[in-house]
């Protein structure tokens, strides 16, 4: 049986947003998967040292069975290498440079064997976004990061006064109109938010408990439904995209018309459909939205129409 690709999160935003401290907490959180990171060298992104379990050249042992590894100007054959190099991994987070365009860089996953793109997370400070987004020097660098965003976590929150909370808002919404905006303070996304709700489809993760002054379970609501099996699945997916459902991220293992199965993976306006395995048992969709914003009467009559 063939690997399933891996699905790569591409981690971007100018310098200062918070992407370092967003990788730091996604370790933190990994409870129990798997993951490799990706970064240009080691002093670009500065690990937190209570996760360093050891070093082997480029590599960066880490709690949880976690890696780091350097990819230097080789980003391609960090990528290609990373299979054989380590082995186990669920899912790669790949951090960008402040000056790095996300959208460039999920591009290039396209022409690689073996991995998928899960989405495109670009930071932003809610302080800084709306002057930074119209710097001489900066802005279009900006501008472009977001467009290519799938999620954008407006960071920082707790430090931005109103007026500038809501500049950052606008310019997000102008600079990237399908991306999901989700608002974070120290960077504490729930990763089920960020990443995708665990590794195996037919039993996602619903517990979205932030340690620390984020009380996600407060924040966010999840939604598990039935979908009974023959659907289509590709126009099934296209109305879960639609923005006024309020869904961050869904996923199921779903049987399609012919009876075989699949893995649904759908992150703001992007989706995916993964070959699952013969015998896996197709049944529930999982969804994860804003508390307040997550319609599932809305859901529930998307699953209608798909079938029909």
């Amino acid at each position: 049986m063939s690997r399933l690709p891996l699905p790569v999160t591409v981690i971007g935003g100018y310098l200062g947003a918070g992407k370092t401290t967003l990788v730091n907490h996604l370790l933190r959180q990994a409870a129990g998967r798997r993951l490799a990171v990706l970064v240009n060298d080691f002093g670009a992104l500065p690990i937190d040292a209570a996760l360093i379990e050891g070093r082997d050249g480029e590599v960066l042992s880490l709690a949880g069975g976690c890696v780091c590894c350097s990819y230097g100007s080789d980003l391609v054959g960090a990528l290609l290498d990373l299979p054989s190099r380590v082995l186990g991994i669920d899912h790669v987070l790949l951090e960008t440079s402040g000056v790095a365009l996300p959208g460039a860089v999920a591009a290039t996953l396209s022409l690689l064997a073996g991995y998928r793109l899960d989405a495109v997370v670009v930071l932003a400070d809610a302080e800084t976004t709306a002057t930074r987004a119209t710097d001489l020097y900066m802005a279009d660098t900006i501008v472009r990061q977001f467009a290519a965003a799938d999620l954008v976590l407006l960071n920082k929150i707790d430090l931005a006064s109103a007026a500038a909370l809501d500049a950052a808002r606008r310019t997000i919404a102008e600079a990237a109109p399908r991306a999901r905006i989700v608002e974070v303070a120290r960077s504490a996304a729930p990763i089920d938010v960020v990443l995708g709700m665990a590794r195996a489809p037919a039993a996602p993760s619903v517990a979205l408990s932030t340690p620390g002054h984020v009380d996600a379970a407060t924040l966010y609501d999840w939604l598990r439904v039935e979908v009974p099996p023959g659907e289509d699945l590709a126009g099934l997916a296209e109305r879960l995209v639609d923005p006024t459902l309020g869904i961050l991220r869904a996923k199921g293992l779903l049987a399609d018309r012919t009876g075989r199965p699949h893995a649904l993976h759908i992150v703001g306006a992007r989706w995916h459909l993964d070959d699952a395995p013969a015998d896996a048992r197709p049944g529930d969709l999982v969804a994860i939205g804003l508390r307040g914003r997550l319609d599932a009467a809305a859901v529930r009559r998307s699953l209608v129409k798909a079938s029909t």
